[in-house]
């Protein structure tokens, strides 16, 4: 199974909608936060999937597989 490239890039580019850290970067948040969600539950949706999966990248430190994105998009 491929990794899904639209699931990667909204990663860099979407920002959080809601909390402590409205408008931030998802990629960017920090693991505390994420581990808070862990602890208390995740949104529904696609939001909740994303955080799930920038959670265990952040916990496997895998963040350096989004690096090549982020220079891609950058403005």
């Amino acid at each position: 199974m491929q990794p899904d490239s639209q699931l990667l890039l909204d990663l860099v580019k979407m920002q959080m909608p809601f909390g402590k850290y409205k408008g931030r970067i998802l990629c960017n948040l920090p693991v505390s936060y994420l581990e808070w969600f862990n602890a208390k539950g995740f949104p529904d949706g696609k939001l909740g999937m994303l955080l799930r999966t920038i959670y265990e990248i952040k916990l496997n430190g895998l963040e350096y597989l989004l690096d090549p994105i982020k220079k891609m998009n950058q403005p």
